[in-house]
């Protein structure tokens, strides 16, 4: 069974603590497709099953939860952390992802925990990662409630508005709804890709230089060190 009939299948009033949940665990750094089960909620609220208002404080409480416990997992575990996951489970948590993830916060610092929600790959690592870089706390929050209430508040208020607007038509905006949220995240989940593949290249590159650099200094050292013969 989808994420979407699951969602569907279970009394109104478990649909908040079931969306909160996946959310959070999504937020904690465990993939799992949030936005969909987003997106199906709204589309219940538009159907009138469950309140917006509850379905947009249930997700915003989830994303801030799940993230701020990511952060201490991560401010706990560090590094290592993360390399012990890219073992068990390479398509998440590679090498070339978390290099990925760690430019994104180079660049960005604090915001990267605001923009990483808009990003699938990225929000599974923002709260972990922020931790383990040893972000401040306060700076980590900020940018954390922020983008939690942007993005599910957003979200489901923007979904539920939309549907509101075409509920004639909403048995077709239902299929068309998730498929614009597969399609998101799949394209976000490209592009990460395509960027974690090319940054894995270039760490490639470096490290094999530099391989060869130390090889090249070796060597001559160990030339000038050789006794010369008479």
């Amino acid at each position: 069974m989808h994420i979407d009939a699951w969602i569907e299948s279970v009394p109104p009033t478990a649909v908040y603590a079931l969306i909160g949940l996946i959310i959070g665990i999504e937020s904690l750094g465990i993939p799992l497709p949030g936005e969909i089960a987003l997106v199906t909620a709204s589309l219940m609220a538009v159907k009138g099953a469950v309140s917006p208002w509850g379905i947009a404080i249930c997700a915003i409480a989830g994303a801030i939860i799940g993230d701020s416990i990511g952060y201490s997992i991560g401010r706990k575990g560090g590094k290592p952390l993360f390399e012990k996951l890219g073992r068990k489970f390479p398509k998440h948590f590679g090498p070339s992802h978390l290099a990925t993830a760690e430019r994104s916060f180079q660049k960005w610092g604090m915001w990267a925990v605001f923009f990483g929600r808009f990003i699938a790959l990225l929000r599974i690592f923002a709260g972990p990662l922020a931790g383990a870089l040893r972000m401040p706390y306060w700076k980590f929050l900020i940018a954390n409630v922020l983008g939690g209430i942007v993005w599910a508040g957003g979200t489901t208020l923007l979904v539920y508005k939309v549907g509101k607007a075409i509920e004639p038509w909403l048995s077709r905006f239902s299929w068309a709804g998730l498929a614009a949220a597969v399609v998101i995240g799949a394209a976000s989940a490209w592009v990460m890709k395509r960027r974690a593949a090319k940054t894995h290249a270039k760490i490639e590159a470096e490290e094999a230089a530099k391989a060869a650099a130390a090889a090249g200094a070796g060597t001559a050292a160990s030339s000038a060190t050789a006794p010369v013969a008479e």
